[in-house]
């Protein structure tokens, strides 16, 4: 009985085994035959995340603040075109203009490249720099009060945990996702591309004084400069383009403390004379000294526009996730370098104001 027994056991247990042996051959011949890309995969194999997250994923907007100014409105136009053309991310421009810039901007925004674009175009008050710039009557035509609206970011995204801000003389030449996902230290409200870095040290700029410094923005002979106690040999850094935690800059009023540097340094003058950038910079400086995180060097290759010639070889221009031609010669005139990398993104003018400016840029350049 106990042999008759052990024999049944055995038999199933080898029904058992041929059963199951056949039930895995079955599952592995209709994963080979899978055309899907899951298939047979490794264990360390991460799969794609399910298809509810990544929608929300693509539903999350990434915030990109940019100034459009009338004169350089073609700037914009290409900076836009090139970070919408080049990510896959739900990128919503928030476009700050003055109220004389809308209806052209609108019109451009229209045509085909660029008509599904997300956008939201905002009205920027220059009365709101009242007090806090000095304007020389003589040069009045030569003060761009847009260039200050990216001290005002919560007011314009106000609803935006993190934010980008880019300048309108810039070309991006892969996502933007990976800029926006820069990290943020702790208790940091930005972070920025440092003057010192190694794609910018190599570069000179003339006639500015030492321009990877504090020291080339700020009056260290004034007594409120050096009440600071911030080292002048500190290295700089560049502000037009950033990211912003704006979380953290609401809670620690940015916004308030640009303002005060800005009204102070009407009152003392306490820009460098031999100011190595734009007048936006030295409160930037000041307010976020040692206090901001920084961005991948090449999400900012800069000095473009320092001059006519090529500072950079042509393989790590192509390398470059963002070209910013800051300096006097901006791309849109002939004589910058490689021009023909922003005529690719560049969408010509329905109105042909800034056609005309074009040219009118490459003539003067010309002489």
């Amino acid at each position: 009985v106990n042999i008759s027994i052990l024999i049944v056991a055995v038999v199933i247990f080898l029904l058992v085994i041929h059963h199951n042996f056949l039930s895995l051959s079955d599952f592995l011949r209709r994963e080979l035959s899978d055309p899907s890309p899951l298939g047979l995969q490794p264990i360390d194999f991460i799969p794609a995340a399910p298809q509810r997250l990544a929608d929300e994923w693509n539903d999350k907007e990434i915030p990109v603040v940019i100034a459009a100014s009338d004169e350089r409105l073609g700037g914009a136009i290409a900076a836009m075109n090139s970070i919408y053309q080049n990510t896959r991310a739900n990128v919503v421009f928030h476009i700050v203009t003055l109220n004389d810039t809308v209806d052209h901007l609108r019109m451009w925004l229209r045509i085909p490249p660029l008509k599904n674009m997300r956008y939201r175009i905002l009205d920027f008050d220059p009365r709101v720099l009242e007090g806090k710039v000095q304007v020389d009557p003589q040069k009045a035509d030569t003060f761009k009060p847009l260039t200050f609206a990216r001290f005002y970011l919560p007011s314009f995204v106000p609803h935006a945990e993190k934010v980008i801000y880019v300048d309108d003389d810039v070309i991006v030449q892969d996502d933007i996702i990976e800029l926006y996902n820069t990290p943020l230290k702790p208790g940091h409200a930005a972070a920025f591309s440092d003057d010192c870095d190694s794609t910018s040290s190599k570069v000179a700029v003339r006639g500015a004084g030492n321009q990877y410094n504090y020291i080339g923005f700020l009056d260290y002979k004034k007594e409120t400069i050096r009440k600071l106690a911030m080292k002048a040999n500190t290295c700089s850094f560049n502000p037009g383009v950033f990211v912003a935690n704006l979380t953290e800059w609401k809670l620690q009023n940015i916004t308030k403390q640009l303002e005060k540097w800005m009204t102070l340094n009407v009152v003392e003058e306490l820009y460098s004379k031999t100011l190595a950038g734009s007048i936006t910079t030295p409160p930037l400086l000041i307010v976020f000294y040692k206090q901001h995180s920084s961005i991948d060097p090449m999400w900012n290759v800069r000095h473009l526009g320092s001059s006519a010639g090529k500072r950079y070889s042509p393989q790590f221009v192509e390398a470059a996730k963002l070209l910013h031609w800051n300096g006097h010669f901006k791309p849109w005139g002939r004589t910058a370098s490689y021009a023909e990398v922003w005529e690719k993104w560049y969408v010509p003018d329905p109105a042909g104001k800034f056609n005309l400016i074009r040219r009118h840029s490459e003539a003067y350049e010309a002489k």
